[in-house]
């Protein structure tokens, strides 16, 4: 323990003298997220990224995430504890191949999740989150057909929501798309006072079991306010520390995957550490740099986004 509060200590220090921000996801480790000055979902991380008046942005999530900061404040230095921080939704859009299903479909109107890298963003009218997407599709021109991606599950989680016909991209999440669905069902055999809350990410054979479905802060706000004592909480496991810290009188079981393991955590989420938290603000490395003329392309959407939300 002493050491990771060496490294908070240190960390504070580099904080006040780069003037840095820490922006954290839900899904990274709860130390990191002790550290952060703001921790969120992917739409509130954005916001926190848009309105920052620090000179460094530190940002504690994935790639694409940093991206989106960066995009958003061009003159400012994006710090990522590890570059190798993906999303295997981001991966699994190629921009050239995402260019050619575009092409096929000429006169969509292209609503892209926000995991997705800067490039299929630039090709893009308007980027969503799982926390506003049922809103952002809802004030896309009626006579417009739809193109989503990358997420297939969110895609027709929005689809039964808004009422509106969509092309989706073939895309879904490592982390959501093992869920199991037989050990969800024992699970609630097992906890009958247990209300499952799950991810839009999830596949429809496990959301059908779900008794609220929303962005991980939609989970958050819900379990919080619930007069519920128990949950079953199907996404990655990091957010139930926040769980944890805002309602600590009731009780979260994570769903299990398909694998071995008690509980589903982000591979790509868990590589940054306090370690390289605190090595990245020393060293200023590594740094997220994008090119300018693709910060300018993909900006527009990004900008659209915040607006109609």
């Amino acid at each position: 323990m002493g050491a990771e509060t060496d490294y908070e200590s240190k960390i504070q220090e580099l904080k006040r003298s780069l003037n840095a921000v820490i922006l954290a996801h839900y899904y990274q480790e709860s130390e990191i997220q002790d550290v952060a000055d703001f921790v969120g979902d992917s739409l509130a991380l954005a916001q926190a990224a848009a309105k920052t008046t620090a000179d460094v942005i530190v940002f504690c999530g994935v790639h694409f995430m940093a991206e989106t900061a960066k995009i958003l404040n061009p003159a400012k230095q994006v710090l990522l504890p590890d570059l190798k921080a993906g999303c295997s939704l981001s991966d699994r859009c190629p921009p050239a191949a995402f260019k050619a299903f575009k092409d096929k479909h000429p006169d969509a109107f292209v609503v892209s999740y926000v995991n997705s890298s800067a490039a299929v963003k630039a090709m893009s009218d308007v980027i969503c989150t799982s926390s506003n997407a049922v809103k952002i599709v809802n004030q896309v021109p009626k006579d417009r057909q739809i193109l989503f991606a990358p997420d297939q599950h969110l895609g027709r989680h929005v689809m039964k929501q808004t009422g509106r016909d969509m092309v989706l991209w073939p895309g879904s999440c490592i982390v959501h798309e093992i869920f199991s669905e037989k050990k969800l069902v024992q699970l609630k055999v097992e906890h009958p006072e247990a209300e499952v809350v799950a991810h839009p990410e999830c596949e429809a054979a496990v959301l059908r079991h779900a008794d609220f479905i929303g962005s991980t802060k939609g989970i958050l706000d819900y379990v919080v306010a619930s007069p519920k004592q128990k949950f079953i909480v199907v996404t990655e496991a990091g957010i139930i520390h926040q769980m944890q810290l805002k309602a600590p009188q009731k009780t979260y079981i994570p769903a299990p995957p398909d694998n071995g393991c008690a509980c589903n955590e982000c591979p790509y989420m868990r590589l940054n550490t306090m370690e390289k938290l605190y090595r990245c603000m020393r060293d200023r490395t590594p740094e997220l740099v994008l090119p300018a003329d693709l910060q300018h392309a993909a900006r527009a959407p990004l900008q659209r986004m915040l607006e109609w939300s």
